[in-house]
């Protein structure tokens, strides 16, 4: 499937808008605020569209496969860092956004190495809601105090990055089971077979 190929341009834009969420960081107003949300946002409903077309349109690809979750990971991760940089996590926020960056390398190594043994780690449902629980608290945190005066903005994105974070534990746990399960058969294939009757002693 070539580069150019809808699913394929959809990941990429998602991969192109992050250096321009990160410079709205840089911007001053209310207004670059709600731009790098609204970015953002588009971004994260990328994740949802490239996958939808590819499945529909029988555009499935191991490009795709392969720019897919990466285009996600430094998604999720240039923003997350800039808002603890930018100091725009709430007080006990940091926590959770630690947590999901682990998660996100632990999954990334684990589906490298599976990929090597040519064995697949699809995503599941509660990864999905994951996704998107987490996508949802970045864009509150985004907005942040340029939110609504009466809406606790970066409180409620606060309270998503910790469902998120919790939902990451799960899935986290979830995939690294799956993965050991699959070494562990890989490596008892690989082991010699037992000897049969009694050993020989040589004199």
């Amino acid at each position: 499937m070539p580069l150019t190929s809808l699913p394929n341009l959809l990941t990429l834009s998602r991969i192109l808008a992050i250096p321009v969420v990160i410079a709205t960081f840089y911007m001053e107003g209310d207004l670059a605020r709600w731009f790098g949300c609204v970015l953002f946002t588009a971004a994260a409903l990328t994740d949802w569209l490239d996958g939808h077309v590819a499945r529909r349109w029988s555009q499935q690809s191991e490009l795709g496969r392969f720019l897919d979750p990466i285009a996600d990971k430094l998604l999720v991760a240039a923003t997350l860092l800039m808002l603890t940089a930018f100091e725009r996590l709430p007080a006990g926020a940091l926590l959770p956004a630690l947590v999901i960056l682990c998660r996100e390398i632990l999954v990334s190594g684990l589906r490298e190495y599976l990929a090597e043994l040519r064995v697949g780690l699809p995503v599941s449902r509660l990864a999905k809601w994951k996704t998107a629980i987490q996508m949802t608290a970045i864009g509150f945190l985004i907005v942040g105090e340029a939110g609504p005066a009466l809406v606790p903005v970066e409180q409620i994105g606060a309270v998503l990055l910790w469902a998120a974070a919790l939902l990451t534990l799960v899935t986290g746990y979830d995939y690294l089971r799956a993965g050991v399960s699959h070494m562990s058969r890989i490596q008892t294939n690989r082991a010699p077979a037992p000897r049969h009757g009694k050993p020989q002693h040589l004199t």
